[in-house]
């Protein structure tokens, strides 16, 4: 329970740090006199943090304590936090803020790695249900919140209200925290980290430069970046293949459990992630809501994947994997399906419903499915499969958000061009109806490729097949 309890407290404030921002973004704008695309960088940069650091905590979880990895990712997260409370410039608050990158982005393979050493198969469901409530209840009540202090307070109260309870975790978990695995100090392969850092980094920052320019991915700064991370990407997997000692063990994908697993991750990313930046811009866009009232209209649906994800935990524990993802993967596509079908008529009420049915599912499928795939492995692959699976959190973020923006943009693009008068108000507030549409037609496409996958889960059973072959 200290465990738990250390590792709990840290990762909320971490990963509520993550939205806590967003809403602010405007008032920094104003504040430190920079464009759109330069505040941009507080979340491409934290992502792309996260997207380059995370493949390589499975090296370092394995070359130190757990005390020595969770206190120095807090006392990191932390410097970074206080580093953005007494920031001068913009500059100064981008640094803080990628510190704090680090913490969170190192923090969260240590915390499942953990949890895995920790308890058996049959109890994993609703320890990661636990997990899930933090990680999805934390970036739910961010926007809330943040709006809130930003508005009575002043930005800078984002980051001072975080400190004490950042210097707690790390109080609590240095008098608490024991040692959980061992650590086998694996020798550290030079090329394999400077081959993961420009693949992850350059799909990454490719993609969310994908979503930001008006020529989307015909941009030559974006092609570059995702086909240099792409090739990187091959010979990174080809080099791990070849390596006794593999930064990242690819040989995880073996197991069919995970790999299915993994499949319907990205699915489940890619919808989430799009859909809290789609929704969004159709409430404030032909809907003409405010962006406090368009983050209210959400914040039932995001509250309810939080408190039902220790539910399904439970649930996941006693019936398996099947009898909630199939399920919850039929209704995500009915769900999908009729957010294809909004329009300018369409209510609140509805779009808070569908929200809800959506999160909803997403929280019976994400935790489960990942809980299922991670079971499967044996005991020495669990790093390589928590920094898989969390490495693959920013990726299909940044790929989910700039596709889907992208496939928008170009309705919208070919609907203007064949419109008689595109200069009216109502043609535009149509035109982006019509992109929203056709993004929503997408994601139900996705979805029933999902449901395909799902068919084929089965519940995982523990491997006892050794990891390292030489080859």
């Amino acid at each position: 329970m200290p465990v738990m309890i250390s590792l709990i407290i840290g990762a909320f404030f971490a990963i509520l740090n993550e939205t806590l921002l967003n809403i602010a973004l405007t008032t920094l704008m104003d504040q430190f006199h920079v464009s759109a695309p330069v505040v941009q960088w507080m979340a491409t940069g934290f992502m792309l943090v996260m997207g380059v650091l995370i493949p390589v905590s499975a090296l370092l979880i394995q070359t130190f304590t757990t005390r020595q990895m969770f206190l120095g990712t807090m006392t990191i997260f932390t410097i970074g936090t206080v580093v953005c409370a007494l920031s001068p410039n913009f500059s100064i608050l981008l640094i803080g803020r990628l510190l704090q990158a680090v913490g969170t982005g190192l923090l969260i393979p240590i915390i499942f790695n953990t949890f895995l050493l920790l308890f058996p198969p049959e109890r994993r469901g609703s320890v990661m249900g636990m997990i899930g409530l933090v990680i999805m209840f934390a970036p739910a009540i961010g926007p809330t919140l943040s709006g809130i202090i930003v508005e009575h307070l002043g930005w800078r109260y984002l980051f001072i209200t975080v400190i004490p309870f950042a210097v707690f975790s790390i109080l609590f978990a240095f008098k608490f925290l024991a040692n959980v695995g061992e650590v086998t100090k694996p020798k550290a392969d030079i090329y394999s980290i400077i081959l993961s850092t420009i693949g992850f980094g350059g799909v990454v920052l490719g993609f969310s430069f994908a979503g930001e320019g008006d020529a989307g991915f015909l941009e030559p700064k974006v092609y570059s970046l995702i086909v240099t991370g792409l090739i990187c990407l091959i010979l990174f997997t080809l080099r791990q293949l070849r390596l006794q000692e593999p930064l990242l063990d690819v040989r995880v994908f073996k197991y069919p459990m995970f790999t299915l697993s993994v499949v319907i991750f990205i699915i489940i990313m890619m919808s989430m992630f799009s859909s809290e930046i789609i929704l969004p811009m159709f409430m404030q866009g032909p809907l003409a809501l405010t962006a406090a009232t368009a983050g209210l209209v959400l914040l039932p649906g995001s509250l309810l994947n939080g408190l039902f994800s220790p539910v399904m935990g439970k649930l996941f524990d006693k019936f398996g994997p099947r009898k909630l993802i199939i399920p919850a993967m039929a209704i995500l596509m009915v769900t999908l399906f009729t957010l294809s079908r909004v329009g300018i008529d369409t209510s609140l009420w509805q779009i808070i419903i569908c929200y809800i049915f959506l999160m909803l599912s997403i929280s019976a499928i994400m935790m489960p499915a990942q809980t299922n795939g991670l079971n499967q492995l044996p005991k020495q692959l669990y790093p390589h499969g928590t920094a898989i699976m969390n490495t693959l959190q920013p990726v299909a973020g940044a790929i989910g958000v700039s596709v889907f923006i992208s496939l928008m943009t170009a309705k919208q693009d070919h609907y203007l061009a064949n419109a008689e008068n595109p200069d009216s108000p109502q043609v535009l507030t149509q035109a982006f109806v019509s992109g929203v549409e056709f993004v929503y037609i997408t994601a139900f496409g996705v979805a029933v490729l999902g449901f395909v996958v799902s068919l084929f889960i089965q519940k995982a059973v523990p491997s006892d097949i050794p990891s390292k072959k030489t080859h």
